[in-house]
């Protein structure tokens, strides 16, 4: 009976911790081509307080958790576009763009949705 109480308290504890927690996740659209892309998104991405960003290359969305403590989702997408890559309707920086290598420029290119 000790051990069902307990881990009845531990199960209250921890739903109780999730619920007050800063920490969030967010999905959204990030574009690009290619493995190459996807290292500098996710090293885009990595600003304080961003735990984890996993861009997906068929999709080209990204998901990224981090604590809304230290930073938001604003300046993530910002980080990101001045990288050169644009961000759902934030265009990315055209000079960081430029700096991109080919296979890496999507924009006006006829493999921008493979």
């Amino acid at each position: 009976m000790k051990n069902i109480l307990l881990v009845f308290g531990l199960v209250i504890s921890l739903n109780t911790f999730s619920q007050n927690s800063t920490v969030k996740t967010e999905t959204f659209a990030v574009k690009g081509n290619c493995e190459m892309c996807q290292t500098r998104i996710e090293n885009a991405a990595d600003i304080k307080g961003v735990k984890i960003s996993k861009w997906d290359v068929e999709k080209k969305f990204i998901t990224v958790t981090y604590d809304s403590t230290k930073t938001n989702i604003e300046k993530i997408q910002k980080a990101i576009a001045a990288k050169g890559y644009d961000v759902g309707e934030l265009k990315g920086d055209d000079k960081a763009y430029a700096k991109l290598p080919g296979c890496c420029q999507y924009r006006d290119r006829t493999h921008e949705g493979k």
